[in-house]
């Protein structure tokens, strides 16, 4: 099993975490990003997406972050990130998707859209799609009501999606670091996600991740 992995990315950042909490053991290829080494001939041979992370296993690939993580919840089911019975199930996977659509893909609409490097190639992947800097402005506001969002929900529940630590808080963490990208500071006058934050920072899954890119 490898993981075809960028740390610093979100999406990586997602797969680490996740990986961290299951405490498995697998090896890394790192993937330069930000030498476009993802759209290299050799890694597109394993992965025509383009994209990372990607997991190797078998002669076969696995792409896209959440089918990475689900696929290892299967290979080890113990913490269940994805909750342990239908009703903690559909509402982590609730949440988790709030989280990915309304946060996620907020700030990185506004990123992918104002940074140069990604002018041509606004989505991730080999396919030349210009970007749109009139919305930088939209997704910086859907980032702000994002977590306007968090600060309610998380004053009245311990974790994103209720009383246990899950994939959503992941995710909801992984949008907190991103935006940072953009210059949003979703802590900022919102101490119920300032206080959420601090403790999962303290997990040993999340120093072991700041280690990893330090």
């Amino acid at each position: 099993m490898i993981l075809y992995d960028y740390p610093r990315a979100p999406n990586p950042m997602r797969v680490n975490l996740f990986i961290n909490e299951k405490k498995l053991n697998i090896k890394r290829v790192h993937v330069d990003l930000s030498k476009h080494h993802n759209l290299k001939p050799k890694f597109l041979k394993l992965n025509p997406w383009g994209t990372v992370p990607f997991l190797r296993y078998k002669n076969q690939t696995i792409c896209e972050s959440i089918a990475i993580c689900r696929f290892l919840e299967s290979k080890k089911t113990t913490p269940k990130l994805f909750g342990s019975n239908p009703v903690e199930i559909a509402k982590i996977e609730m949440y988790r998707r709030k989280v990915e659509f309304d946060g996620l893909q907020a700030v990185g609409e506004a990123f992918r859209n104002s940074v140069d490097a990604f002018k041509e190639r606004v989505f991730a992947g080999p396919a030349k799609i210009l970007a749109i800097p009139e919305l930088v402005k939209r997704g910086k506001k859907r980032s702000i009501l994002f977590f306007d969002f968090l600060e309610k929900n998380l004053k009245k529940k311990k974790y994103v999606a209720g009383d246990k630590f899950s994939i959503a808080d992941i995710d909801a963490y992984t949008v907190l670091a991103f935006a940072k990208w953009i210059k949003i500071d979703g802590c900022e006058n919102r101490k119920y996600i300032k206080a959420w934050a601090e403790k999962l920072e303290k997990r040993k899954s999340f120093k072991d991740y700041f280690n990893l890119i330090s």
